[in-house]
């Protein structure tokens, strides 16, 4: 045997080797275990991985975005006059039935007070969020309709008297500004970018329990109601409740993609959509 026989001799039986090594593996494992043959990947984070390779899902955490935007979040309550008293409501202003709001003032105003003059003052509360340090804040149309003293909240407790720069109820958007400064302030997003099935996070003030943090997915986009608004909703099964409206609606990178407007339900609380 030449020496030329001998190096073919020795890579065959190098072939072999591999052959059988990989039979070994294959009977252990299977064909097409990644994990196996390139264990480096799971060095990287779950959510890379995840967008590498459609169709997986990946645990969410959303203890950041709240820790790093909950303080941007506030509470606002509001005070205006009634316009008028239907009897047998128990003093009550007249609220549409579908109105969420009326559960919430049926629930936790049963007796509204009068004004000086004998009108009736109506109290209601909602949420909004900070947009620039220098106390510009957004909110809901509907939470500062009507309203003749609007008070915002922080989550230090701080307390400041708003003033309602505009409002526009086709929105439903509503913007206010608080003397302040050096304010934290949330991030705006793209919700043009949003996904059905992407994971959101709301942040705001349910029957006053303020800075309460909800979660869920996007059900649906592009929804529209027969309200007469022309802005498309982005449809969640996030747990908005009255006190909710106008909070800010997190997708997971921490970016607002939305107001929490309205509850659609028979109920006026929270049913899932």
């Amino acid at each position: 045997m030449n020496q030329k026989t001998l190096k073919r001799s020795a890579i065959a039986a190098s072939l072999v080797a591999l052959s059988v090594a990989g039979y070994a593996q294959f009977g252990k494992t299977g064909w097409g275990r990644a994990d196996a043959a390139v264990p480096a990947v799971s060095a990287q984070p779950a959510q890379a991985v995840a967008a590498a390779i459609p169709g997986v899902a990946t645990a969410t955490d959303f203890s950041g975005i709240v820790q790093r935007y909950g303080p941007a979040v506030v509470n606002i309550s509001v005070v205006g006059k009634a316009q008028r008293t239907p009897a047998g409501f128990n003093d009550m202003p007249e609220l549409d039935p579908d109105d969420p709001f009326s559960q919430f003032f049926r629930r936790f105003a049963p007796q509204v007070p009068r004004g000086p003059r004998g009108g009736l003052l109506v109290r209601g509360q909602g949420s909004g969020f900070i947009v620039s340090a220098d106390g510009l804040i957004l909110t809901n149309a509907h939470v500062v309709d009507g309203a003749q003293e609007v008070t915002v909240k922080l989550t230090d407790r701080r307390e400041f008297k708003a003033k309602v720069l505009g409002a526009d109820h086709q929105s439903d958007v509503a913007v206010l500004r608080i003397d302040a400064h050096d304010l934290p302030t949330v991030k705006l997003g793209d919700p043009a970018a949003a996904k059905v099935g992407e994971p959101v996070l709301a942040i705001g003030s349910p029957y006053g329990f303020e800075n309460s943090a909800t979660a869920g997915i996007i059900s649906a986009k592009s929804r529209s109601l027969p309200d007469g608004t022309y802005v498309p909703f982005i449809q969640t099964d996030v747990a908005v409740n009255p006190g909710n409206s106008g909070g800010p609606l997190f997708n997971m990178k921490g970016e607002v993609i939305g107001i929490n407007s309205q509850i659609y339900s028979q109920t006026g609380g929270y049913q899932g959509l």
